[in-house]
């Protein structure tokens, strides 16, 4: 099956601006240069841009060369695509810094050494634009209402659009721009939301080159019934262990819905795609074991065997047997913040973060979903004693499959 073929089967493809030629491209024996651009607008990649680095290593195991572009210069407007308020405007030292976060993270799936990829900062050409020249050279090519036309410009025009978010197409295709000059880089990649920048740049080359460049977006990650996966009660699940351990991004996998398990696995696994199709016929608890695998999975791409097993290992005791604690998730808590009755199940839930807020932790208690050492808690008033920890720690349980280790100290 060529890599083409692959995406297409896994779900992966959403548009493409000449599939037969795109086809063409990617089947042949010559290396072709291909780019997709990140923002670097936190410090870690979240599940959101994992399919897109799926695919560069897809088409890089096939023999293409990839391009990461990542958004020094772009990174300091902010893509309004998908977006109702205008983004947080970031230092370049921020920008900078979550560069190298992004780098470290990427470089697990793809092999950027001895020219196998390339990472490109658009910093280095926007940055030290000339306004005039680079209007009269690039902006003249740009018909503002094509532009207001676009998706990602139409959703913003009732809340307002500031004209300093409007360059940002401009500022994208100007890059594709440049990686074509400068690489001989044909085809841009990116998410579906980015369809109508891609067009842009695909369009550019064509009015400035006068010659051929092609876009293809690919599926959003995204539960059956549209929503975007990735978030949880915590906030958004991150690639960075700091952020999100290895434990609870093995969990986020291992409790996907039952509707949206065999799409995870084709579009974040390299999982063959004739075994999955054994899976798809499965449901209900069948499925169980199908998750385990996505969890397994995804986990060891982005954190490495040795946190997958761990965390595969610990789930299967504390679900199976209730007995290995070593690899659960752990907070530390001071002896120093028990009173003299002890300390309230409520400060305990925000201080594990099981909870974010004291509201939600009372609410959850009072749905009967919290137990403390398999006992359930019966009032949002009660307290955690020293005695609760008698073995050195307290086992936290939160609704029927979260389970978290206190340790005081």
């Amino acid at each position: 099956m060529s890599v083409f073929e692959e995406l297409k089967a896994r779900g992966m493809i959403a548009q493409l601006t000449n599939e037969e030629k795109i086809k063409e491209l990617l089947e042949t024996k010559e290396k072709v240069h291909f780019y997709i651009g990140f923002d670097p607008t936190a410090d870690s990649l979240h599940v959101g841009h994992f399919v897109q680095v799926m695919v560069m290593s897809h088409l890089q195991k096939a023999g293409h060369v990839p391009i990461a572009l990542f958004g020094g210069g772009t990174g300091m407007i902010g893509d309004p695509s998908g977006k109702t308020d205008m983004r947080k405007m970031l230092t370049k030292e921020d920008i900078d810094h979550n560069i190298e976060c992004f780098k470290k993270q990427m470089s697990r799936l793809v092999d950027f050494s001895d020219g196998k990829a390339l990472m490109v900062n658009n910093g280095d050409w926007l940055l030290n634009l000339n306004y005039i020249n680079f209007m009269r050279e690039i902006g003249v090519h740009f018909s503002v209402n094509r532009m207001l036309a676009a998706e990602c410009y139409k959703q913003r025009l009732e809340r307002g659009l500031s004209f300093f978010e409007m360059n940002y197409m401009i500022m994208q295709s100007y890059d594709f721009l440049v990686l074509n000059r400068k690489y001989g880089c044909i085809l841009e990649l990116g998410g579906d939301d980015q369809w109508s920048n891609i067009i842009g740049g695909v369009e550019l080359i064509r009015k400035t080159e006068q010659k051929e460049a092609y876009g293809m977006t690919f599926a959003l990650l995204q539960t059956s019934d549209g929503r975007k996966m990735g978030k949880t009660e915590k906030g958004a699940v991150w690639l960075d262990p700091k952020k999100t351990s290895p434990y609870d991004f093995y969990q986020y996998w291992r409790n996907v819905d039952d509707a949206d398990v065999i799409r995870c696995l084709k579009m974040l696994t390299f999982v063959p795609i004739d075994e999955i199709k054994q899976y798809e016929s499965l449901q209900g608890s069948e499925l169980n074991k199908v998750k385990a695998l996505l969890a397994y999975e995804v986990t060891k791409l982005i954190h490495g065997q040795e946190e997958a097993d761990k965390a595969q290992a610990a789930a299967k005791a504390i679900f199976e047997a209730g007995t290995n604690t070593e690899n659960m998730p752990t907070t530390e808590i001071s002896k120093d913040a028990f009173a003299e009755d002890g300390i309230s199940i409520l400060d305990v839930l925000t201080m594990t973060k099981l909870l974010p807020s004291k509201s939600e932790a009372r609410r959850l208690v009072d749905q009967g979903g919290v137990a403390v050492n398999d006992k359930k808690v019966e009032s949002v008033n009660a307290k955690l004693t020293f005695d609760d920890f008698a073995d050195g720690y307290a086992i936290i349980k939160k609704g029927k499959k979260i389970y978290h280790k206190v340790v005081v100290k």
